[in-house]
C-alpha cells in the first residue's frame, strides 16, 4: 500500500503519547489535514501540541472536539484510550473508520516485509529476538510497534528497512484491519485485560485478528504446548509452523537441552543467556519465524549466524533481568510482568529460595493461580500498590504475605530485611506495573 491508500480528507488523531504525535507528524509531512487531541493537560503535552500546530495541525489539549471527530474522514486511535471513551465512542456513533497508527503507518511502507508477533506473554522479548535474528544475518531490520519504537517513525526514515519485526497488542489487533504479515507468530494465549474486555473470549478475538487476512501463502508460527493457540489457529489458511519445549515440533527444546529447527541444532540451551522456559519459547519462535520466513534463511551459513546472534541476545530491561547479585542475594527485575500469567511463567523459572514482590496495578485477575508457583520456591510475598488487599486475600494460607503500601523504597527495605531475618539466600523480585497503561 501506499499514502494513496490513506483517506482524504481531515483526519483525527485520538492521543497524543508517542504513536499518536508519530503518526500525526508522518501524516502533517505528506500533506494531509490534521485534528490531533489529548485530554491530558501535562506540560509534555502542552509542549506537543505546541510543535504539532507549528507543523500545521490543529490541536486541542485538555479535550476533544467531538463534533469535529464526527466529520473526520478516519480517525486514529491511542490503543490507550479505552474503547467507551467520548471521542472513540463519537467516531464509532458517526460511523467513522477507526485504526491504528500501525495501520496508517503500514500503508506508508509497501516494500518492507513483517514479522508480527502477538500472544498474552512473550511478545516483546519474541519481536527483539526476531529483529537481532534478522540483522544477525545481515537483513535491514527495525523492531516497532507495541514494543516501543511507533512504526510511523520508522515509515519516516529516510530510508525502509527490509525487515520490521512488529510487536501487536491485542488493542493494535482490534483497529489494524489491513495487517498482513509475511510470517504471523502466536506465542500463547491466557485471559487478560479483563479490566478492558469484558470477557476473556472478547480479549481471544482481538488476538484471532493477526489471521484476519490469511491466504494460502501465509506462513503462522504457533505454539505447540498451548491448546488455545493450536485451537485458535485451526482451520486458518496458509502455512503453520510450530514450537515445543516438551517434544518434537518444528522447532523445539531436544532431549540434551539443545534448541533445534527442522531437525537442525543451533545452540545449546545453557548458551541462551535467557532465564526461565518461557524464554526458551521465545526463542524458539523466533528462530522458526526467521527460517520460514524466506527461503534464503534456511541455508546452513543463516542458521550458523542465527546461532551466533542467539548467543548474544541478553534479557531485555524488566523483563527477568538479572541486575545484580549482593551478599550473594540475586536481584531480578521482571517489572514487565503485569498480568498473573506472566509472572506465573517467572515465578516457575526461580532456582532459589525466593521473596516475590508483587503488587501494581490490579487487572481483574485472580493471584491464585500463582498458588502452585509460589508453594515451590516462594519464602515471603510482599505485596503493595493497588493490587496489595487482592493479592493478601488471593493467597492468605498459602504463602506468608505481609501488606505495604505505595513506597517502593519502603518495600525494596523491607525485602532486603526480610533476607536476614529468614536466613536464606533469597531472589527478590520486583513485579511492578508500570505507572502507565501497560499494553499487551
Amino acid at each position: 500500500m501506499t499514502s494513496q491508500a490513506v483517506p482524504g480528507g481531515e483526519i483525527a488523531v485520538l492521543g497524543l503519547a508517542k504513536s499518536g504525535t508519530a503518526v500525526a507528524r508522518l501524516l502533517l509531512r505528506n500533506q494531509f489535514r490534521i485534528y490531533a487531541s489529548d485530554g491530558g493537560t501535562s506540560p509534555a503535552l502542552v509542549e506537543t501540541g505546541a510543535a504539532l500546530r507549528a507543523l500545521g495541525a490543529r490541536v486541542d489539549i485538555g479535550g476533544h472536539d467531538l463534533a469535529r471527530i464526527a466529520r473526520a474522514s478516519t480517525v486514529v486511535v491511542s490503543p490507550g484510550i479505552d474503547p467507551s471513551a467520548a471521542p472513540v465512542a463519537a467516531a464509532r456513533a458517526a460511523r467513522i473508520p477507526l485504526v491504528s497508527e500501525v495501520e496508517i503507518a503500514l500503508r506508508f511502507m509497501p516494500r518492507s516485509r513483517v514479522i508480527a508477533v502477538t500472544g498474552t506473554n512473550g511478545k516483546t522479548t519474541t519481536t527483539a529476538l526476531i529483529g537481532h535474528l534478522l540483522r544477525g544475518i545481515g537483513a535491514s531490520a527495525v523492531d516497532a510497534g507495541n514494543i516501543g519504537t511507533p512504526l510511523s517513525e520508522v515509515a519516516m526514515s529516510d530510508s525502509q528497512p527490509e525487515w520490521i519485526a512488529l510487536e501487536m497488542s491485542s488493542f493494535q489487533l482490534h483497529d489494524t484491519p489491513g495487517l498482513k504479515p509475511t510470517v504471523g507468530v502466536l506465542t500463547n494465549l491466557t485471559p487478560d485485560h479483563l479490566d478492558r474486555y469484558p470477557s476473556s473470549d472478547e480479549y481471544y478475538a482481538d488476538k484471532a485478528r493477526l489471521f484476519a487476512n490469511a491466504t494460502p501463502d501465509s506462513r503462522w508460527v504457533c505454539n505447540a504446548d498451548d491448546r488455545r493457540v493450536v485451537d485458535m489457529a485451526k482451520g486458518v489458511d496458509g502455512s503453520q509452523f510450530r514450537f515445543s519445549t516438551v517434544g518434537r515440533a518444528d522447532a523445539w527444546l531436544d532431549d540434551e537441552s539443545t534448541l533445534c529447527v527442522f531437525g537442525e541444532r543451533l545452540i545449546a540451551r545453557a548458551e541462551l543467556n535467557l532465564l526461565g522456559t518461557h524464554n526458551v519459547a521465545n526463542a524458539l519462535a523466533a528462530a522458526l519465524a526467521v527460517t520460514v520466513a524466506d527461503d534464503a534463511h534456511r541455508r546452513e551459513d543463516a542458521r550458523a549466524a542465527m546461532a551466533s546472534a542467539l548467543r548474544t541476545f541478553n534479557a531485555l530491561a524488566h523483563r527477568l533481568e538479572v541486575v545484580g547479585e549482593f551478599d550473594g542475594v540475586q536481584w531480578i527485575n521482571d517489572s514487565k510482568a503485569t498480568n498473573v500469567s506472566s509472572t506465573l511463567v517467572a515465578v516457575l523459572g526461580m532456582r532459589r529460595p525466593t521473596i516475590l514482590l508483587l503488587g501494581g496495578r490490579h487487572k481483574g485477575e485472580p493471584y491464585t493461580g500463582l498458588a502452585d508457583a509460589i508453594r515451590a520456591s516462594v519464602k515471603t510475598v510482599i505485596a503493595y500498590g493497588e493490587a496489595a488487599e487482592s493479592i493478601e486475600g488471593d493467597l492468605r494460607g498459602i504463602a506468608k504475605v505481609e501488606r505495604m503500601g505505595t513506597d517502593f523504597d519502603e518495600v525494596m527495605q523491607r525485602a532486603r530485611a526480610l533476607h536476614h531475618l529468614i536466613e536464606i539466600r533469597s531472589h527478590p523480585l520486583d513485579f511492578r506495573d508500570s505507572p502507565q497503561i501497560t499494553l499487551d
